[in-house]
Parts: C-alpha cells; sequence; structure tokens
C-alpha cells in the first residue's frame, strides 16, 4: 500500500475519533445552554461559540476526507 493510502486511513480513522470524543463535551455544553436560555451571559456566548467550531471543523474534516478518498481512487485506478 502506498503513503497516500495509509495518510488517509489514518486521517479518516484519528478525526473520527478526535470528533466522537468531543461530541460529548458538546451535548453538555448545548444542554448547558438551552436550560439557561434566560440568562445572557458570555460565558453562554463563549460555549456557543465552541459548538460552532466544532461543526466547522466537523465538516472540513468530512470535506477533506471526501477529498482523500477521491485521490486515493484517482491515484489508483487513473
Amino acid at each position: 500500500m502506498d503513503l497516500l493510502l495509509w495518510i488517509t486511513i489514518v486521517f479518516i480513522i484519528v478525526g473520527f475519533a478526535v470528533l466522537t470524543f468531543m461530541k460529548k463535551g458538546m451535548e453538555s455544553k448545548l444542554a448547558f445552554i438551552t436550560a439557561n436560555m434566560e440568562d445572557e451571559e458570555s460565558s453562554t456566548k463563549a460555549k456557543t461559540g465552541s459548538i460552532i467550531w466544532w461543526i466547522v471543523s466537523a465538516a472540513a474534516w468530512g470535506i477533506v476526507s471526501m477529498f482523500l478518498i477521491v485521490w486515493c481512487f484517482y491515484n489508483h485506478f487513473g
């Protein structure tokens, strides 16, 4: 197997593990925000920002993973 395939596999597995590990923390932050909707504090805004960054990073991980998979198929079969 070539290096690109190994990089793709490791990137997908490690990224999935990190996003899964961080998911529980994001769920607790979301529960805190929904429980304290009437309190407009800076801590709520900070927690909301971290949730947004988690969503952005998950989307970026997915896009890069798809790009790497397509690139692997292109190099292997092309």
